[in-house]
C-alpha cells in the first residue's frame, strides 16, 4: 500500500508518500507563496525523490476541509485530475481530524481549532485510541464560547491546536477553566503525514469516493455566498 498524501486547506502546503507503516517523503511549505504556485511542483519532486509513479500508489488521500475555501478548492481540482489520469480512488478526511492526528496515541482531548472569522471557529473534541481518532465532537462551524463551554463541562486536560489558537489565543487563556496546554510550532498546524496516517486506515475500510465524488466540505457558505444572500434578502425588504 502506498497512499500520496495533499494538503492545502490551511496556510500550510503539504505533500507526502506514506506506505501502512511509514512516512517515505513529507514536503510542507508556509511562506508567502500560494497554493496554486507550490502544490503541482511539491508533488512532482516528492514523487521523484521516493521513485514513486501513478501506477505505484494505491489512493491519494486529501483534507476535504473545513478550511480555506481557495485551498480546498486546490486541492480538491488537483486530486480530482491525478486521480483521473491514474485510475485510483480518492481518500477524503476532515482537516479538524488531520489536525487531532498530529497527537495520534495521546492519551487525553485534542482541540483543533481553525478560525472561521466573526466570531466563529472550525472545531472539533478528539479522543484517541492509539492511532485510531473518535470524535467527542464532530467537526463543526460553531461559536468559540460553545466550544469552550463543552470543553470546560468535561473538565480534562486538553490540547489546543490549529490556525485558530493564534488568533483567539487570549480568549481560550481566559476562559477555559480546565488544565490545557497549546501545540508546539511544529505539531501546531497540518501535516500530510497525519493525514496519511489516517487514510491507510480508511483505505482499509473502503472509505474512498471517485475523483466524480470528490467534493470540499466547507461547513458553511463562503463569503461571496454569504454577501449575495444578503443582498437578495435586502432587495426582497425593499
Amino acid at each position: 500500500m502506498k497512499i500520496l498524501a495533499i494538503d492545502s486547506s490551511g496556510p500550510v502546503a503539504s505533500v507526502a508518500v506514506v506506505t501502512e507503516d511509514a512516512v517515505l517523503a513529507e514536503y510542507s511549505v508556509n511562506f508567502k507563496k500560494t497554493h496554486s504556485q507550490t502544490l503541482l511542483p511539491m508533488i512532482e519532486e516528492i514523487l521523484k525523490m521516493t521513485e514513486t509513479e501513478g501506477k505505484d500508489l494505491s489512493a491519494i488521500a486529501v483534507t476535504e476541509g473545513p478550511g480555506s475555501y481557495t485551498g480546498l478548492r486546490i486541492g480538491a481540482s488537483t486530486v480530482k485530475g491525478l486521480a483521473l489520469v491514474w485510475q485510483i480512488p480518492i481518500v477524503p478526511v476532515s482537516t479538524i481530524a488531520v489536525l487531532a492526528a498530529n497527537y495520534a496515541g495521546h492519551e487525553g482531548l485534542i482541540c483543533p481549532i481553525l478560525d472561521a472569522r466573526r466570531g466563529q471557529v472550525y472545531g472539533g473534541l478528539y479522543r484517541f485510541f492509539g492511532v485510531t481518532p473518535v470524535a467527542e465532537i464532530e467537526p463543526c462551524c460553531t461559536l468559540l464560547s460553545e466550544l469552550i463551554s463543552e470543553v470546560n463541562r468535561r473538565g480534562e486536560k486538553v490540547i489546543f491546536l490549529g490556525d485558530g489558537v493564534p488568533v483567539h489565543r487570549e480568549t481560550l487563556e481566559r476562559e477555559v477553566t480546565c488544565g490545557f496546554t497549546f501545540a508546539p510550532m511544529n505539531k501546531a498546524l497540518q501535516s500530510a503525514a497525519s493525514l496519511g496516517l489516517l487514510a491507510v486506515g480508511l483505505l482499509k475500510e473502503g472509505k474512498t469516493v471517485t475523483a466524480e465524488e470528490m467534493v470540499p466540505e466547507y461547513l458553511r457558505q463562503s463569503q461571496a455566498e454569504r454577501e449575495r444572500e444578503e443582498r437578495l434578502a435586502n432587495r426582497s425588504h425593499d
